[in-house]
């Protein structure tokens, strides 16, 4: 499993010596049926990238190699000195990269051990929009919809996202059901994708004006009369104020930048039994919130909810469903309130801490941890399968705040925040790790190690208990650590919640290979989120879904004549994530930016032998330039991949979810020698 589809693989141990051989589809696991994508074998079978094999510590300007029980007396003693000033002098911060018992044991030394509220993983950068709007119009979080709805859409709107190259495999499936009689696909997205490619019809907006073009959509159903009356009267509330709350459509496409056909043309097609997906180009807003419920609203307002239909987000890393539910992060486990007494008091008994320990809050979020460490409020950070020197936005100022803080680094492969480091804690990764993981539709899936871990590297959850047991001796037995008996921990706690795991076991995950949720017991499985034997069943205080009222604004930062061009970001196929383990050694530096033919003819003075020097108010990067027809005029697109890109990028969160606005900022071009430096140098006014 490298991504949140949830590919089942079959891997195989070298036959001599460490490293994973071999890597095929499993052709019985009930998720992919043995699809594979290139990526994820390559990943598995060849990661490039620097492998991390023995624990650094640093000594004056560079990390040097220790052992074990040096480096971790040195993390525990900074940790206890920080806790005694203060619990929430310590950041954590997670990922979705860890199984659901690493997540756990995480959680559970950040807020059972340490007590700080600021914990965070870096599925609020990536998520955190989606699960708000889950939670405001369902009363819970995850997508409604299955993979087993899929095939049975006739229409399939992508937003925001390019599943051919984020999830080929789920894309498959996708394109399968939209090529077939009666299919559909319509793709929303300002830049011509691999998707867009396959699209019946591409939707351009303005970066930053999706919510605009949402409503537009939304008030084009209203006015034709296409709403489906029955199920909206029957399941839902506050219709009347939503439409109250609309523009009209006309005014609201020229907003986006839209002509009001294609506004049409996709309202015309919910008509039939439509999935409405979306992504990143959805989440990582400051109207992120907003959007996603624009999108559900869609759904609810077309009748588009149910077996064949629904708002389906897609989550990108493999974990991050697991890290929702298992981490301890937003929610206790199994998507428990964090704040109310009773769930505070169960926490504190399993785990065997006071109560007055747990925190009272569930932290600020990711970028307010980091701007905590900026002011010197967090002494000491440690984070885990986490890189957020390359992919938080203003990536040189969190450089500079976990530079000046006492840091410490969890990781497989060299990363950029690894140069920040003050102690390198080197981990394992996929098949060299046992535990469990989640998919974007629920489904608990087993993970199992072929192979030992390079040099001494070892598993997370055998770290994070070392260092929960130099805290607080005791709270885990081991390490090693048996990731069974925390699932069964981790899967009590869960029972009759939302997100029920307790039916699943070890041993029926051998027999089933893979189980969705809700699963109370060991027979059941969980389908279409809300609904049962045709029966509808929301967890908010009416019973019923609910519509939204939220209406565009301005973007964080618009273009002005400083800054005319408009930088958006997006994936490569053959790269994951922040790029630590796909990168080749050989590999430019400089990202790549494509722009279109006639942006690069506005800015020719601004090129220099293919290169330009993209700047925002908040640095200056040189880039290679590519031209490229599918990016709109005025705007430029650099792939997240390269830590580069989000040293341009701004930190201003979305109100409702603390996901930051990562996919629009205001950039101009300079000639390559001309960086923002060279060029404060070369005006600054010189003394007399």
């Amino acid at each position: 499993m490298r991504c949140a589809v949830g590919c089942g693989y079959l891997q195989a141990g070298a036959a001599s010596g460490q490293g994973v051989a071999d890597v095929s589809g499993h052709a019985e696991h009930p998720t992919s049926h043995g699809g594979t994508c290139g990526r994820g074998v390559r990943e598995t079978v060849d990661p490039r990238g620097e492998r991390l094999t023995t624990p650094l510590i640093r000594r004056g300007d560079s990390l040097r190699p220790t052992d074990w029980d040096t480096a971790l007396g040195v993390v525990a003693t900074r940790l206890i000195e920080a806790i005694r000033e203060s619990p929430s002098n310590v950041a954590v911060l997670g990922s979705g990269q860890q199984t659901n018992e690493a997540a756990y044991a995480l959680g559970k030394v950040a807020r059972g051990v340490f007590g700080t509220p600021h914990y965070d993983a870096n599925t609020t950068l990536c998520m955190a929009s989606a699960v708000t709007a889950y939670y405001q119009a369902f009363g819970s979080d995850a997508p409604p919809p299955t993979y087993d709805d899929i095939p049975e859409a006739d229409t399939h709107v992508v937003w925001g996202a390019n599943p051919a190259v984020a999830h080929p495999v789920l894309y498959r499936w996708l394109a399968d059901s939209a090529r077939a009689d009666g299919g559909r696909l319509i793709v929303v997205d300002p830049v011509s994708t691999k998707t867009a490619a396959d699209a019946d019809v591409h939707v351009q907006p303005d970066p930053g004006t999706d919510l605009a073009l949402a409503r537009a959509v939304l008030a084009h159903v209203v006015e034709s009369g296409a709403v489906d009356e029955a199920f909206v009267d029957a399941h839902t509330e506050g219709f009347e104020r939503m439409v109250e709350s609309l523009p009209d459509a006309e005014t609201a496409a020229a907003t986006a930048g839209v002509p009001l056909d294609r506004v049409a043309a996709v309202a015309a097609a919910l008509d039939a039994p439509t999935i409405l997906y979306w992504g990143m180009g959805v989440n990582q807003s400051v109207q992120g919130t907003a959007t996603a419920r624009a999108l559900i609203d869609l759904c609810l307002a077309t009748g588009n909810l149910g077996p064949g239909s629904g708002p389906f987000s897609l989550t990108g890393q493999a974990n991050s469903m697991g890290n929702r539910v298992c981490a301890s992060k937003g929610t206790w486990p199994g998507h428990r309130a964090f704040t109310e007494g009773a769930n505070r008091e169960r926490m504190a008994k399993v785990w065997d801490v006071p109560l007055t320990r747990l925190p009272d809050s569930s932290g600020p979020g990711f970028v307010s941890i980091v701007d905590g460490l900026a002011r010197g409020d967090i002494d000491v950070c440690w984070t885990v399968a986490t890189n957020p020197v390359a992919g938080m936005p203003d990536a040189g100022y969190v450089k500079k705040a976990l530079d000046d803080a006492f840091l410490v680094v969890q990781d497989a492969f060299r990363s950029d925040t690894l140069e920040c480091a003050d102690v390198v804690l080197p981990a394992a990764t996929w098949g060299e790790t046992e535990g469990t993981v989640m998919n974007m539709e629920r489904r608990v899936s087993p993970v199992t190690a072929v192979t030992d871990p390079p040099g001494s590297a070892r598993q997370d959850i055998d770290i994070v208990a070392a260092v929960g047991n130099r805290i607080h001796p005791g709270v885990f037995e081991g390490p090693p650590v048996d990731p069974e008996s925390v699932f069964d921990e981790l899967r009590e706690l869960t029972a009759g919640t939302t997100a029920d795991i307790s039916g699943i076991t070890y041993d029926r995950l051998e027999r089933d290979l893979a189980v969705r949720w809700p699963a109370p017991d060991a027979d059941t499985e969980g389908g279409y989120r809300y609904y049962d034997d045709g029966a509808w069943s929301f967890y908010t205080d009416s019973g019923r879904a609910r519509f939204s009222t939220a209406v565009h604004s301005a973007v964080p930062e618009p273009v002005d004549e400083e800054y005319p061009l408009t930088l958006t970001t997006g994936r490569r196929s053959d790269a994951y994530n922040t790029g630590v383990r796909t990168r080749d050694s050989g590999e430019s530096e400089k990202p790549t930016a494509r722009m279109h033919p006639q942006t690069i003819a506005d800015c020719l003075l601004s090129l220099d032998r293919g290169e330009t020097v993209i700047e925002s108010r908040r640095a200056s990067v040189a880039v290679e330039v590519a031209p490229s027809d599918g990016v709109p005029p005025g705007v430029v697109w650099l792939p997240i991949h390269n830590a580069a890109a989000n040293e341009l990028t701004l930190s201003t969160v979305d109100p409702e979810s603390a996901e930051p606005n990562l996919k629009q900022c205001a950039v101009a071009l300079h000639p390559p020698e001309r960086t923002r430096a060279e060029r404060e140098r070369n005006t600054a006014v010189l003394p007399t």
